[in-house]
């Protein structure tokens, strides 16, 4: 896929995020055709931004989530400043279509990951990580249908990426702490309760974060310091309406809130 029909297929689907509307599917000129293609779209995307990137988001970690968007594997997005929310604020509810809000582990690097000929190993890629937050990914499509979409098409529209709140960084001691084990609560006001654990992303939080390492460095892209990767839902993600209160209880490891608007 040459530059001008990137540009033209992310134009198409920035149009439809800004305005609340969504679309049935690329035109077939501007379909990417493989995860490449489909992640040069995506590229387009940062320079709607006025900031630097804020980082990365991995979608379908789950054999769940993978089967709910009819993908084989994670899929990774990116995370503008403009989609950031912190601990306790407010999201406009707006056309959000999925209407489900999830529960993350969110790692700030503290060094370059750059691509190389080598996978990188679960250890080297931790070694790297300076924090742990605590986080509530909300996402959402563009697609009319984004469970008959594609895993292409999925990841040209941002791998469902929409708002993203970075809740508190959890304390040091998360190093010591088998994440993958680790029970996460989330609740919906008083209608909704429900649990998960860590394993539910792809096994354990530090192989995504690993994969995501790794599925940039395939791309020739570098997992940056500074940068948050936020690492997939640990619970069945949480069915939300306009106005609800959410909150993400991580135990020991501390809690993320979040409410909407009425609209």
């Amino acid at each position: 896929m040459d530059i001008a029909s990137a540009k033209a297929a992310s134009e198409q689907l920035v149009q439809h995020w800004k305005q609340g509307t969504t679309l049935e599917a690329l035109p077939p000129s501007l379909r990417p055709a493989n995860r490449a293609h489909a992640y040069a779209v995506q590229a387009q995307l940062e320079a709607i931004s006025r900031q630097p990137l804020f980082g990365w988001k991995i979608a379908a970690t789950s054999t769940a989530g993978q089967q709910h968007i009819g993908v084989d594997g994670p899929i990774a997005g990116r995370l503008l400043a403009e989609m950031v929310y912190h601990d306790g604020d407010t999201l406009p509810f707006g056309a959000n279509r999925m209407r489900v809000a999830e529960a993350e582990f969110a790692f700030r690097m503290g060094r370059d990951l750059p691509p190389r000929a080598t996978p990188y190993a679960l250890q080297e890629v931790l070694d790297a990580v300076s924090e742990l937050y605590l986080a509530i990914e909300i996402p959402d499509s563009r697609y009319t249908n984004f469970v008959t979409a594609g895993a292409a098409q999925l990841i040209a529209d941002n791998a469902c990426a929409h708002c993203f709140v970075l809740g508190p960084k959890a304390p040091e001691t998360w190093r010591h702490i088998d994440l993958s084990a680790h029970r996460v609560v989330g609740k919906v006001g008083d209608r909704l309760t429900r649990e998960g654990i860590g394993a539910n992303v792809l096994g354990d939080p530090r192989i995504a974060l690993t994969w995501i390492a790794n599925e940039l460095s395939t791309l020739g892209v570098t997992l940056a310091a500074g940068q948050t990767v936020t690492t997939g839902t640990c619970l069945v993600p949480l069915e939300i309406e306009p106005k609800d209160t959410v909150s993400m209880d991580f135990g020991v490891l501390g809690q993320v809130r979040c409410a909407f608007t009425n609209v």
